[in-house]
């Protein structure tokens, strides 16, 4: 009997090194990204917003709606947004157990809300005047989903400092593309934040069950930035029916319903004692 108390501790320590090596390995991915990302800032011209940005494969006007399908296949982001919002609100439908996981998926679900409205303004006229209206919310919903998960799984704390910090980098990046007509800022807040939302999921332990959703939505957030790049290709393979573009607002709208889901059906863990004095 003491033989296996003193394995089931070995085997316990062992598990706890290699989290915590783990831990420090993507510690130093993330700073070194950062780092990289802060160079590319620093040392790489300007980027202005190319027009070809907003040159979309499908272009068809039916029923007199510009860009038809590229405009509808933003009513998902609605439907999930606001459904997420009222049971949010509601309090009792969502495993949400603390009052800074519920304000971190309000602002998430406001920001899919936004995506909605914002997405659908910029495809009826796709220009450099509008599409800030798309990219914002976008970058919103980033920061509070990743804030989410640092309120879970490490500190409410540091999460709600890091919701803060990330909201005013969202629009800073947002403002200076606008007023110097540089998308440098964006684009590294839009590398670095969904890399880092993947990074916290994987190596932090969810409090809750059904942490598998996390690693569902990663992956179709990749197959989505797949469908952007292969925009007019896939139009052409499916002899032209729906476009790559709106085939990733489809798939980006799955993320919200599929963390709803989550949020539905997971369940407290219990923790044990030190991983309690750890989030303190």
């Amino acid at each position: 009997m003491m033989m296996i108390q003193n394995w089931m501790v070995a085997h316990a320590t062992k598990q706890q090194q290699q989290l915590r090596r783990l831990k420090i390995t993507t510690h130093r991915v993330i700073v070194a990204t950062f780092l990289f990302s802060i160079s590319f800032f620093l040392f790489s011209p300007k980027i202005p917003r190319s027009p070809t940005h907003h040159q979309f494969a499908d272009l068809r006007n039916l029923l007199g709606v510009p860009n038809t399908l590229n405009v509808i296949t933003n009513f998902p982001f609605l439907v999930v947004g606001v459904l997420g919002l009222v049971l949010t609100l509601e309090g009792g439908f969502f495993t949400i157990s603390s009052q800074a996981e519920t304000w971190a998926w309000i602002l998430f679900y406001a920001g899919i809300i936004g995506v909605a409205f914002g997405s659908v303004y910029y495809h009826l006229k796709p220009d450099n005047n509008r599409v800030l209206w798309d990219t914002l919310p976008m970058m919103v919903a980033y920061s509070s989903l990743f804030s989410s998960l640092v309120i879970e799984r490490i500190g409410q704390r540091i999460g709600l400092c890091c919701m803060c910090a990330l909201l005013f980098a969202a629009f800073t990046c947002v403002l200076y593309e606008r007023i110097y007509d540089d998308i440098r800022l964006c684009l590294m807040f839009q590398f670095i934040l969904p890399l880092a939302i993947a990074a916290a999921a994987f190596v932090y332990p969810s409090n809750y069950t059904h942490a598998r959703y996390w690693f569902s939505s990663i992956g179709v957030y990749l197959l989505a930035k797949f469908e952007a790049v292969s925009d007019k290709k896939l139009y052409r393979a499916n002899n032209y029916v729906i476009s790559g573009h709106s085939l990733e607002h489809l798939c980006l709208a799955l993320i919200p319903f599929l963390l709803s889901v989550m949020l539905i059906y997971r369940e407290r863990k219990l923790k044990r004692l030190g991983d309690v004095k750890d989030q303190l």
